[in-house]
């Protein structure tokens, strides 16, 4: 079976929807579209009506490029108020030829959240750190023999209600959701290299109401905090400074402005009119002033939240989302984080954007659980994927979606 899966980024700016095939372990975009956010505030439902009809306009928009419904679909919920915390469990091996498999893994990792996961909050993912094997510790320990096995685990947990509200919009357009992630995991695994599988790290997220920062110990997430703070802030400042709309203020730090003034040029400049009428003039330098100031205290305070989620040294810092496409913010970065700071680059063809890293980053981060699993899984079915890029007959989309459901290729039999 062909391995396709579908990710859905909820954004309070945007909602993009990203559809890939998994193709000698890389991703090829199939579909990569977008919608302007309505009735989504830092990640949560807050208006379901209108959050619906942004869902529903974004899988519409992919769908017209796939030719096939959209029934399945990974999602991103809010960090907010994730937890991360250790746990452990041994379980005995009880094949006949006593050769550890992928299923042994899966009931050491259900070992792990047994009872631990409190009712008021929903498991996100567990995250193997190691195993021991005949008394000794191992990485992977398949195929190895043993008459029993144990494994430490970080255990991801976020509260129910930020999952609530999108599995409800989806389940009221017919989508099923297969399962859910937080965007730290997905901003990793689109970013990440063999290299810093083996340091302890940071990745921050600039989005466009909130900042997320979170540590990452060889390539395990063991931290992870939500800054109230974003992109919005650099637009505002620009339209305060100015006088000028939100949506001006917007075009001037898309179009004019730089992340760093080092080379930004004061004869080059724009004309608009400000909220008075009146004629205004603004050069590039003045507005990449504004704008270095603002991502400035932006990537200060991620730093500072670093310092409070570890102790340990940190040998790299990733800059990610929407913001870190700014021109020059290499620069900037340099300038702040030293030799450590890296600007992610999401380098698939198609989506070869940095708002888009978390959504190709859920695609990467999924099919490595299912490897884990050793399983396949695809959001079309064969008779879909047969028709995947025509324009026949439209299949009907079933709602068979239940909350219990997110977590069963973990859990099911």
């Amino acid at each position: 079976m062909r391995k396709f899966i579908a990710s859905l980024d909820i954004g309070s700016y945007l909602i993009k929807l990203v559809v890939g095939e998994i193709v000698k372990n890389k991703v090829n975009i199939l579909a990569c579209v977008e919608t302007p956010a309505r009735g989504i505030k830092k990640g949560y439902v807050i208006n379901p009506e209108s959050a619906k009809e942004a869902i529903e306009e974004v899988f519409k928009k992919g769908e017209d490029i796939l030719g096939i419904p959209i029934k399945k679909v990974i999602a991103t919920v809010p960090s907010t108020y994730t937890e991360c915390f250790l746990s452990g469990g041994t379980i005995p091996i009880t094949s006949e030829d006593k050769v550890i498999k992928n299923s042994d893994i899966v009931k050491a990792m259900q070992k792990c959240v047994y009872n631990k996961v409190v009712d008021n909050r929903e498991l996100v993912t567990v995250l193997p750190t190691s195993f021991k094997v005949n008394d000794e510790i191992v990485s992977n320990p398949l195929n190895m023999i043993a008459e029993t096995m144990m494994m430490k685990a970080i255990v991801v947990t976020v509260p129910k209600k930020n999952i609530e509200g999108i599995n409800n919009v989806l389940k009221s357009l017919g989508v099923d959701l297969v399962d859910v992630t937080i965007s730290p995991l997905a901003d990793f695994y689109e970013h990440k290299t063999k290299d810093l599988n083996d340091k302890i790290g940071a990745v921050i997220n600039i989005g466009e109401e909130t900042t997320t920062v979170s540590i990452f110990n060889r390539g395990i997430l063991t931290n992870t905090e939500v800054i109230d703070i974003g992109g919005s802030a650099i637009t505002n400042d620009l339209a305060y400074v100015y006088k000028i709309s939100l949506s001006d203020a917007k075009f001037v730090k898309e179009n004019l402005a730089l992340a760093h003034t080092r080379l930004a040029q004061p004869n080059e400049s724009i004309a608009l009119t400000d909220k008075y009428g009146e004629a205004v003039k603004i050069n590039q330098y003045d507005a990449s002033e504004v704008v270095m100031g603002r991502l400035t205290e932006i990537i200060n305070l991620a730093k500072k939240q670093i310092n409070l989620l570890t102790k340990k040294e940190i040998s790299y810092i990733i800059l990610t989302g929407g913001v870190t496409e700014s021109i020059d913010i290499d620069i900037l970065a340099e300038e702040l984080l030293g030799n450590i700071g890296i600007i992610g680059k999401a380098l698939e063809i198609g989506a070869r954007d940095n708002k888009y890293s978390t959504a190709v980053g859920i695609i990467k981060y999924y099919n490595s659980r299912l490897k884990l699993r050793n399983i396949d899984f695809s959001v079309f079915s064969l008779e879909e994927q047969e028709e995947l890029g025509g324009k026949g007959k439209r299949i009907s989309v079933v709602d068979n979606s239940l909350l219990g459901k997110i977590f069963g290729y973990f859990f099911d039999s």
